[in-house]
Formats: C-alpha cells, sequence, structure tokens
C-alpha cells in the first residue's frame, strides 16, 4: 500500500460509466416498472452508493478515504442501462477506484434484478472518463465529455 501519511488532503472527485447490455424485452420490463424484482433503477443507484463507500473492503490495497458525496445515475437506453457515477472527497488520495466500483455495484444490481428475464445480460464498458484533484491534477477521458 503506497504511503499517503505526509500527503496533504484535498478535494478530489472521479466519475466513471458503464452499462448493462439486456434485450428488448428487459429493455421494455424496465420502462414500463414491470421487472418482478422491483425498482431496478433505484435500488441499483443505492447500491452503487454503498459499493462506493466500501471499496476499501473489496480492494485488499486501496486506502480508506472519506466518501463526501456519491452520485449514481442511470438511464434506461434502448439496448440496456448507461450508468455514470461521480465520487468526491476531501482527503489524501484520489477516488478514481470508489467511481469504479460504484459503476460495477450499481451494474451487478441491474444484472441480478433482470437476469431472470434474460440470461444474456451483461455488464461492459466499465471505465474511468475524469478525475480531478490530486497532485496529478485533472484528467479526462479524450472520448469523454464533460461530466
Amino acid at each position: 500500500m503506497v504511503d499517503v501519511t505526509a500527503k496533504q488532503p484535498t478535494v478530489r472527485s472521479a466519475t466513471a460509466t458503464g452499462r448493462v447490455v439486456c434485450a428488448p424485452g428487459v429493455v421494455a420490463a424496465l420502462r414500463s416498472g414491470d421487472v418482478p424484482k422491483g425498482d431496478v433503477l433505484a435500488v441499483a443507484r443505492v447500491a452503487g452508493i454503498a459499493g462506493a463507500k466500501r471499496t476499501a473492503e473489496l480492494l485488499p490495497l486501496a486506502h480508506v478515504i472519506g466518501v463526501h458525496g456519491a452520485v449514481v445515475d442511470l438511464e434506461v437506453t434502448d439496448d440496456g442501462v448507461d450508468i455514470t457515477a461521480t465520487v468526491r472527497t476531501a482527503d489524501r488520495t484520489g477516488v478514481e477506484m470508489e467511481a469504479l466500483t460504484a459503476v460495477s455495484i450499481a451494474g451487478l444490481a441491474v444484472v441480478d434484478m433482470v437476469k431472470g428475464l434474460d440470461k444474456s445480460v451483461s455488464l461492459a464498458d466499465v471505465r474511468l472518463v475524469a478525475k480531478t484533484g490530486g497532485k496529478s491534477g485533472d484528467w479526462l477521458r479524450s472520448e469523454a465529455k464533460a461530466p
């Protein structure tokens, strides 16, 4: 684990995205609210936020940091669900892993809730798209829109 003791806390944020790909029938069920397990997007949003807060428990070399803000947005599209998570902190190290974990866990929650309707559902394209703050400064994935 990298020692960050001497670093000064600064405001930092990270945004990650991903998508759940599923069949047209699942998209229709998501749009109509007819998924047997309930409100998929609400459950996935809460799961993603919980995932961001528990990142250090899941990744053995991740630092325990204060997650001071986490927003997980989900949008039903024609081929599935797009997920965006932005995590913020004022700490000694960044929140990139927390944003990626939030997207991953939110996506897995969607998969869990719709897998009975579509066995081929998949989580795809999880990636960091932006970060701010810290020693390395701001970064934006070249093909990404600003968060």
